[in-house]
């Protein structure tokens, strides 16, 4: 249908028959195309995918067809999440994975390989939050701890993912980076140091394969309802963080999932390197 021709149909001016044909095929596009599945018949890996964001993304990924690879440390709450994807109309496995030690990434991606011959998307999503501490006085145990798995967990996904996105020509990887990777937050110095380095790694590998049809981006969540944040928050502080917040309330996982489908998807063919920053409203301040 030419430009003028679907001007013409969505307004519904001057039709005239060859136009009228065309719309009808488009209006069979559209309904046709209300029933087909995004990532049908796509393999995405989601680590940290047991709960919260990640769980969120998993099965949202999973309702739209995909064949999700569960990468976390808690088998129950893995396979829990694991049935929520096969309901929603997905597929996929859990592989139990350690995103700090090379050997036990590697082994789950190649894992994905052997299942499903592909990888299409990859959400390095693992993560922990960590503070309350002021910098001078934070343990280097600890620093070494978040940094290992918030840094250098995302870096030995990418690692052992890239390679097998090359040999199919292609493929999106969203790092779940936060709003403590663009501000800094009093008494997280090991947490929003490694945000803020997830965020320049995102832009790094999004830059060295960005004509090898692979796109990196970056999600970073504001104040988000996971169950850490629900249990460790009582009445005035989960008022007070609203309250923070222009659009008046806190992120749900479903929130951070829609994001980083949307990255993940076709619709953000030319988007990379990106850092989508979702928090209400709170770092526009």
């Amino acid at each position: 249908m030419s430009p003028d021709a679907y001007r013409k149909y969505v307004t519904n001016e001057g039709l005239t028959t060859d136009d009228n044909a065309a719309g009808m095929a488009l209006r069979k596009y559209a309904k046709e195309g209300s029933n087909v599945k995004s990532f049908e018949g796509k393999t995405v890996i989601v680590t940290g995918g047991s709960s919260g964001i990640g769980r969120a993304a998993a099965i949202a990924f999973g309702g739209e067809g995909a064949r999700v690879v569960i990468a976390d440390v808690q088998p129950e709450e893995a396979e829990n999440t694991l049935r929520s994807v096969r309901k929603a109309g997905g597929q996929g496995i859990f592989v139990r994975t350690d995103v700090t030690k090379s050997a036990e990434v590697e082994a789950m991606v190649l894992k994905t390989i052997e299942t499903y011959g592909q990888l299409h998307c990859a959400v390095n999503n693992a993560g922990i939050v960590h503070g309350g501490m002021l910098t001078a006085d934070y343990p280097e145990a600890d620093w070494d701890r978040v940094l290992n798995i918030n840094l250098k967990g995302v870096f030995l996904c990418m690692k052992y993912e890239i390679p097998q996105m090359l040999k199919r020509g292609g493929g999106s990887i969203v790092n779940t980076a936060s709003v403590g990777g663009i501000v800094g937050v009093s008494g997280t110095a090991a947490y929003v140091a490694s945000k803020h380095g997830v965020v320049g790694l995102t832009k790094t590998a999004a830059l060295d394969y960005a004509q090898s049809g692979i796109r990196v981006n970056a999600v970073c969540p504001g104040t988000t309802l996971t169950p850490p944040v629900e249990k460790g928050m009582d009445a005035a502080r989960m008022a007070a963080s609203k309250a923070k917040v222009p659009m008046g309330r806190m992120g749900k996982p479903e929130d951070m999932a829609a994001a980083i489908l949307w990255l993940s998807s076709d619709a953000a063919s030319f988007v990379t390197g990106h850092t989508l920053v979702a928090d209400g409203g709170r770092t526009a301040e």
